[in-house]
C-alpha cells in the first residue's frame, strides 16, 4: 500500500513537472462582455501563471480582480508585462528563450489574442526558438457574430478595423464591398455611422447585419438592407463595439485574372499598368518585361 502511494505521488509530481516544461508559453482568450465565458481551463493557466504579458496591465489586473472576487480564486502572480502593437517589437528583443523556463501567459484586453489583437509576433518567437506554446479556445467576437448573422454561408474574410480615412480606407472598402464571400469588420461607435453611409453609397440594397456589445448587457442586433440600417441608425444609440457582416456581392461574372489581361490586344503602356496594378510591381519593370516579348 505503502508503494503504492509512493508510486502515485511520483507520477504525480512527474505529471506535474511535465505539464510545467512541456508548455512554455500560453495564450489565454478573456471575456469580450460577460465574466462567465471565462473557462475553467483558462482560469487553471492564470492561476499557474508566473509571469502574463497583457495588451494593457491595467486592464488585465482588474480582469483577475472580478474573477477572483466572482469565482473565490487567489491569483497568486505579480509580475506583469506590458505587451501591445507598440512596444511589442522592442519586448521581443529584450527576451530570450531562458526567459521561458517559467509558465507565461500573454492575454489582450478582450477576446482571443491575435485576432485583431497582438500576440501572433510572440507565437512566431516560439516557432523561431522551438519553444513550446499553446492556445487556448474561448470567447472571440468574429465567430460570434458569424453565428448570430443568420447568413447561410460557410466561407468568410475578416477584414478587422478599417482605416480612418484616406485612399487605405477607401480601398479596403471596395475590397469589402466587391467580395465573394461573407465580409466581417470591427467598427469603433465613432466611425460606425460613416462607415454604413459608405456601404449603403456603393450598394444600398446590400443586406448587412449589426451586433452590437456581444455578450454584456445591451447586446443588440440588427439585420436589413445597408439603405435601412443607415436611416435608422441616424437616430439610434451607437455607443458600444460593433461587429459588421456584408453580404456577398452579388456579381456573378468570373474574376479577372493576370492571363486575360496578358491576352489583350491594346497597347502595351496601358496593358503594362493594369499588369503592375494586379501584380503589385512597379509600371516601368513590367513595361520592360512587355518590350523584350514583342
Amino acid at each position: 500500500m505503502l508503494m503504492l502511494l509512493v508510486e502515485l505521488r511520483n507520477s504525480k509530481l512527474n505529471t506535474v513537472w511535465l505539464n510545467k516544461t512541456h508548455v512554455l508559453l500560453t495564450l489565454v482568450p478573456t471575456p469580450i462582455g460577460n465574466l462567465e465565458d471565462i473557462s475553467k481551463r483558462s482560469l487553471n493557466v492564470l492561476l499557474d501563471a508566473e509571469l502574463i504579458l497583457c495588451e494593457d496591465t491595467r486592464v488585465t489586473k482588474k480582469l483577475l480582480s472580478l474573477l477572483s472576487e466572482k469565482n473565490n480564486l487567489t491569483f497568486s502572480c505579480s509580475d506583469f508585462k506590458s505587451f501591445h502593437s507598440h512596444n511589442e517589437k522592442q519586448v521581443l528583443s529584450t527576451l530570450t528563450p531562458e526567459d521561458f523556463n517559467k509558465n507565461i501567459v500573454y492575454v489582450s484586453d478582450a477576446g482571443m489574442p491575435c485576432v485583431s489583437d497582438p500576440g501572433a509576433t510572440l507565437v512566431q518567437y516560439c516557432i523561431d526558438n522551438d519553444l513550446e506554446y499553446d492556445v487556448l479556445p474561448g470567447a472571440n467576437a468574429v465567430l460570434t457574430a458569424f453565428a448570430m448573422s443568420g447568413f447561410d454561408h460557410t466561407e468568410f474574410t475578416f477584414f478587422g478595423f478599417l482605416a480612418h480615412k484616406g485612399k487605405e480606407r477607401q480601398s479596403k472598402l471596395t475590397q469589402v464591398m466587391q467580395s465573394s464571400v461573407l465580409s466581417i469588420l470591427y467598427e469603433s461607435p465613432h466611425r460606425l455611422l460613416k462607415t454604413l453611409e459608405e456601404i449603403s453609397k456603393i450598394d444600398k440594397e446590400r443586406t448587412i447585419f449589426l451586433a452590437k456589445e456581444l455578450s454584456k448587457k445591451f447586446q443588440k442586433t440588427y439585420k436589413d438592407s445597408a439603405q435601412n440600417i443607415y436611416e435608422k441608425f441616424k437616430n439610434e444609440n451607437i455607443k458600444g463595439e460593433w461587429v459588421i457582416i456584408i453580404e456577398p456581392t452579388h456579381f456573378e461574372g468570373q474574376p479577372l485574372a493576370i492571363s486575360d489581361i496578358e491576352e489583350l490586344d491594346i497597347a502595351p503602356k496601358i496593358k503594362a499598368k493594369l499588369l503592375a496594378k494586379m501584380k503589385g510591381l512597379k509600371t516601368k519593370e513590367v513595361y520592360q518585361e512587355l518590350l523584350a516579348k514583342i
